[in-house]
């Protein structure tokens, strides 16, 4: 039977982790943690798991989470987030293929969002799907920060799992407003790297355009009160990234 690791980045999860070791038990022959120094009992609790424990000043979600498939010391390799953790089915799936040999080299799942209590089945957030299984030689942790994603080499076949992969998003709206002011930020600062601007009509009808897409053609109406949040929240953030684009060009114009 071939090896797995796990690999997680983590930043004052206390709330979150428990949850996301005990998803990998019995599947996981070593946990990786890579945490950015967090102040809570993230570590304490991870050593109640034996994982492999380091420290790393955070420098980017890809970053961090490259660094932590590089300290792993097994080929195959399931990337979680510390607020994510394996459905019963999910883990079956994954114990399959892993007896089997894993005869794919990269696995993609469905991932269910859980937002204040509450499944988000439509919405543009389901099935949210994210390849987070793979041998180490056939892709790498890539994208544009905060949105990052496991890219696999060209030409691989991309195998589906069975099962979800549930993710605990947000607790209270308060939580998903915060998240949305640090990930917009750096959003707008990527997209300025990258040469980017935002129009005024891009700042107005962007955000339109997701919430209609979101709340009307992925059918967040029937997420109830929830899908109404999910999708005015997002459109929302889809407005301040291109208004903080905006700011900082102004800002370089202005030097």
């Amino acid at each position: 039977m071939e090896k797995l690791s796990v690999s997680i980045i983590t930043l004052n999860e206390e709330k979150n982790i428990r949850r996301c070791l005990e998803s990998v038990a019995g599947i996981a022959d070593e946990i990786v943690v890579v945490d950015s120094f967090s102040k809570d009992q993230t570590e304490a609790i991870c050593r109640e798991f034996g994982v492999r424990f380091s420290n790393h000043k955070f420098d980017g979600h890809i970053e961090q989470k490259n660094r932590a498939m590089e300290l792993c010391q097994y080929d195959h390799i399931l990337s979680l987030d510390a607020d994510e953790a394996l459905s019963d089915k999910l883990k079956q799936s994954i114990l399959h293929e892993k007896e089997k040999g894993f005869p794919a080299k990269v696995y993609r799942m469905n991932r269910l969002t859980n937002y204040c209590g509450s499944w988000i089945r439509h919405s543009g957030w389901y099935p949210d799907r994210k390849i987070r299984l793979i041998h180490r030689d056939y892709g790498y942790w890539g994208g544009a920060n905060p949105h990052d994603q496991l890219i696999p080499k060209p030409g691989v076949k991309i195998a589906q799992l069975q099962g979800d992969l549930f993710h605990y998003s947000y607790y209270t709206t308060e939580d998903h407003f915060k998240q949305v002011e640090y990930f917009t930020t750096i959003g707008a600062d990527s997209y300025f790297k990258q040469g980017k601007k935002a129009s005024l009509t891009k700042l107005y009808l962007a955000p339109l355009g997701k919430f209609v897409r979101d709340f009307i053609f992925n059918r967040g109406f029937l997420d109830g009160k929830a899908g109404w949040q999910v999708c005015t929240i997002s459109a929302k953030a889809t407005f301040l990234k291109y208004k903080k684009l905006r700011d900082l060009h102004r800002q370089i114009a202005h030097e």
